[in-house]
This record gives structure tokens, C-alpha cells and sequence, in this order.
């Protein structure tokens, strides 16, 4: 146990230094406003760094990490506000392949979604409490809309959920003949799109009951990475708050020495060092009966704390808080973002009674 400690520890402290090597606030200011813009150092960091493969298994040309090992990663990416989301998105296309795909599936796509020469997204209807009305599937083909993809601006291949003839079915298709609708969102780096498949051949993972447990095991997976992103965001914000507390100073002293700013950032540290814990917890329950639980719990409190340390740290620098070059309101945009990436607050509040409530039957 504690090599591993170690090793995760060696692991997030070596992508802490290669991102603050690549990633900075004026990098991040230049695209953004640009629907579908990318990053394009950082995503190429990524994938030489091996973070595109982190999650594959070996077998599959992948590192096979655990959840937790890359979720320090996922820590560290947050605290940048790294301008492309295709980890966590290409990681729901793997966690379907790998639970629910042929094998057939996984020796064509896991390879290059682990050498990051393919990009993966999810439309699993997470906002519509998983269906996706205007999506259909139908003999071996998808016709319809999935609005507001992640990702979907620049992804080669998606994990779908869509109305089959029977039921809910889960399919994986290529994206080449789809037609994409780029959002100009608050968060342009997300690369948020409607994606348009006009009868677009698709392969079935599953399908019934089957499909929709499938893809709430895939979203619970990405829920927990997205966690520690915002985790990571907003420990970056508790210290922002905390360096500008001790250096700022009003009548004679700096602003850290009044109450109300003193409460402001115990608040922020405490929600920040939850939302680390509920995600490390959900992390290590992977595999077993109660993820779902573990990471719906993880997603709800990430919410609050990245919402509310991006809200508290803008307060405590005051003026200087909403002017462009700060950067405070990337963590703002991002913070607001993923509260609704993988379904709003709600829809997890959802799934976490539900799966109380089957514990208690």
C-alpha cells in the first residue's frame, strides 16, 4: 500500500510540473471564445506523457492505472483549467468497451484511443435522466440528435444511448458522417456540440435494462474523474484566496486578519479537502456494489465546492477578481461547466436515492 501511495504521489507531482510547463492562464485566455478550440500543446503533452492510455489495460497497447492512480492527474489538470476534456471523454468510449464491447470492439478502438490517435465522447442522456428522445436506433443505424455533447466538436468515435425498437440501446459509432453543431458556450474549450447522425451504422453494446445500467456505470466512472477535476480546481482557488488574503492589505493590515475574509476561505478549504476526500473514496470503491453510490456522493460534492470556492475567491480579490487577466473567471466558466457536463446536480441527487434505496429493499 504504500508504494502505491508513493507511486501516485510521483505521478501527480510529475504532471503538476509538466503542466505548469505548458499550460497558463494567457495560453488559456488566447483561445478562449473560440467554439471547439483546443489546447493543442497541452493535448499533445497529454498524450506523450501516456495520460491518453493511462486507463486502457495492458493488453490493449494501455498502462492499466486504476481510477485513483489517474484521478491525481485528473487533480492536477484541474488546477490548470487544461484546455481540452478528451481524458475524461474518451475514458467513458473505454469503460464501455471494456465492459460491454466485443472483443472485436476492443482490439480496433482501444488501441488508438489509448495512443490518443482517436478521440472518444458520451452521449448518454445524462440531463434527461438517460434518454435521449430525439436519438433512435434502428437497423444498425442512428438517426436524431444528441445535444450538448463534450467533446463533440472534435471526437472521432461516441458511446450513445438511444431509443432502440425494444428498448434502450447502447451503441458505439464512428463520427466521420455525422454533422456537428458547436456551442459557443461560457467554456468554448470544451469542445460542446450537437452531434446530427443522419442514419449513421453504429454497433450495439447492449441493449434493455442492460444498456441503461451500462450507462450509468460508465457515466459513475466518468463522474469520478470529473470530480477530481473539480477537486483540483478548487484547491487551486483556496490558495489563490489565501496568497491574495495575506498579501492584500486595508488599514494597515492585510485582508486575511478580518472575519469575514477568514470565514470565506475556511469555508472554501473545507469544501475543496471534502470533495478531495468524496473523490478518492469513490476511487477506491471501483469494482465494487456501491460505485454508483460512492461517485453520485463524489459528483454532488465537487459541485458545491468548485462552485462555491470559484464564487468566495472572486469576492476575496475583489476588484481585481473580474478583470480578464486574473484568470478567476476560467475557473468560474469551467466551475459552471462541469456542473452540468455529466448531468446537473439533480439528476445525481437522483441516482444517489435510487441507489439507496435498492440497498434498503
Amino acid at each position: 500500500m504504500v508504494s502505491l501511495d508513493l507511486e501516485r504521489l510521483e505521478l501527480a507531482q510529475n504532471a503538476r510540473r509538466s503542466l505548469e510547463r505548458t499550460v497558463s492562464t494567457p495560453d488559456i485566455l488566447a483561445h478562449l471564445g473560440t467554439p471547439g478550440a483546443v489546447h493543442e500543446p497541452f493535448w499533445t503533452m497529454a498524450r506523450a506523457q501516456g495520460w491518453s492510455a493511462a486507463l486502457v489495460p495492458e493488453a490493449y497497447e494501455g498502462l492499466g492505472l486504476s481510477l485513483g492512480a489517474f484521478g491525481g492527474i485528473a487533480f492536477e489538470i484541474g488546477r490548470r483549467v487544461a484546455g481540452a476534456p478528451f481524458l475524461t471523454t474518451s475514458y467513458a468510449v473505454i469503460r464501455a468497451l471494456i465492459g460491454h464491447g466485443r472483443e472485436s470492439d476492443r482490439q480496433r478502438w482501444l488501441p488508438a484511443l489509448a495512443s490518443g490517435a482517436l478521440i472518444g465522447s458520451a452521449a448518454l442522456g445524462a440531463g434527461h435522466g438517460l434518454a435521449h428522445g430525439s436519438l433512435r436506433f434502428s437497423g444498425g443505424r442512428l438517426d436524431g440528435i444528441a445535444p450538448g455533447v463534450a467533446g463533440g466538436a472534435q471526437a472521432d468515435i461516441a458511446v450513445v444511448l438511444a431509443d432502440g425498437e425494444d428498448g434502450p440501446v447502447l451503441a458505439i459509432a464512428e463520427l466521420g458522417p455525422v454533422r456537428r453543431r458547436r456551442f459557443d458556450s461560457i467554456d468554448t474549450l470544451r469542445g460542446t456540440a450537437d452531434l446530427i447522425f443522419p442514419e449513421v451504422a453504429a454497433g450495439v453494446l447492449a441493449r434493455g435494462r442492460e444498456a441503461t445500467e451500462a450507462a450509468l456505470d460508465v457515466l459513475a466512472a466518468q463522474a469520478v474523474l470529473c470530480a477530481f477535476e473539480q477537486a483540483g480546481g478548487a484547491a487551486d482557488l483556496v490558495e489563490r484566496a489565501r496568497d491574495h488574503a495575506c498579501a492584500r492589505k486595508a488599514f494597515g493590515q492585510p485582508i486575511g486578519a478580518f472575519q469575514g475574509i477568514k470565514h470565506k476561505i475556511a469555508t472554501m478549504y473545507g469544501l475543496s479537502e471534502l470533495a478531495r476526500a468524496a473523490s478518492e473514496h469513490a476511487a477506491l470503491r471501483e469494482g465494487a456494489p456501491d460505485f454508483r453510490q460512492a461517485a453520485a456522493a463524489a459528483r454532488l460534492q465537487a459541485i458545491e465546492a468548485y462552485d462555491t470556492c470559484a464564487r468566495e475567491c472572486v469576492q476575496v480579490h475583489g476588484g481585481t477578481g473580474v478583470t480578464w487577466e486574473s484568470g478567476l473567471h476560467l475557473h468560474l466558466r469551467r466551475a459552471r461547466t462541469l456542473a452540468i457536463e455529466l448531468g446537473p446536480a439533480i439528476v445525481w441527487e437522483d441516482i444517489l436515492i435510487n441507489t439507496l434505496l435498492a440497498e434498503g429493499r
